[in-house]
């Protein structure tokens, strides 16, 4: 794992989160005809761009590490999660017109650190 893109993904995806809640707050859809909303879209991908740098950093150190009683399903498991959340959310959040599908966005974005601590544990327990 890489520390410093842990630590930046994880801030990315809080500010996503925000910015999603502040679109559920004010009742706005999730579409891409906004300047809000396709910023936040274009934050969204820029997280998913660095979740998948996370991802193959990850598979990375473990091909290369020698980490014998690391649990390598449950790692993977939360390698894929991290990467394949966001895009669920963020389509979902496209497809509801309603001010919720902002609220499944948000909640999508909220995961991600969640995930981020639990394999940053899982790695450093293990290490």
């Amino acid at each position: 794992m890489i520390p410093v893109l842990a630590t930046a993904l994880t801030v990315v995806a809080l500010v996503a989160a925000l910015w999603s809640l502040v679109l559920v707050v004010t009742d706005r859809p999730v579409t891409l005809a906004t300047k809000p909303t396709l910023g936040l879209a274009a934050v969204v991908v820029l997280l998913e761009v660095g979740l998948l740098a996370q991802a193959v950093a990850g598979v990375v150190n473990l091909v290369s590490a020698d980490r014998g009683d690391l649990h390598v399903a449950t790692f993977v498991g939360y390698l894929v999660a991290t990467v394949a959340v966001l895009p669920v959310g963020a389509f979902w959040a496209l497809g509801d017109r309603s001010r919720w599908g902002a609220g499944v966005l948000a909640v999508a974005c909220l995961s991600v650190p969640v995930m981020i601590l639990r394999l940053n544990q899982v790695w450093a327990a293990h290490g």
